[in-house]
């Protein structure tokens, strides 16, 4: 007479479950930390985007011979409306070239304006023109 044994595999399926559960786990906290990194990205990229239009504004309007100061006071407003912490300067160079910076408080620290008059911690665009 042969026995056959009905529940001879019986903790083998809660383990697999669990082990299943860890893996969707681990994987759901990287899909999480994926949709972070990604929501910074382009939050960056919309702050590059924005300052990017107010510092050709700007050169654009020292190219027409506009009263410099009222258009940098004018633009600087614009900029701190619609960037954290936004500023607006020009800067001479000796070569005759003008640069337009447009600065924003940067939040990553990770991309740190190269401009040797922007202040600490801040990221920039900045534009190059001729008058």
């Amino acid at each position: 007479m042969k026995r056959t044994c009905r529940y001879a595999q019986r903790g083998d399926s809660l383990i697999e479950v669990m082990i299943a559960l860890s893996l969707t786990a681990v994987t759901a906290l990287g899909v999480v930390g994926l949709q972070g990194a990604l929501a910074r990205g382009e939050r960056a990229a919309l702050l590059r985007e924005r300052a990017a239009q107010v510092a050709d504004s700007v050169a654009e309007g020292v190219r027409g011979d506009a009263d410099r100061a009222a258009l940098v006071s004018q633009w600087q407003a614009r900029a701190a409306s619609m960037l954290p912490a936004g500023d607006v300067g020009i800067a001479d160079r000796s070569d005759g070239i003008h640069v337009a910076i447009v600065s924003w408080r940067a939040e990553d620290r990770s991309d740190a304006c190269p401009e040797p008059q922007s202040k600490p911690l801040t990221s920039c665009i900045a534009v190059a023109f001729a008058r």
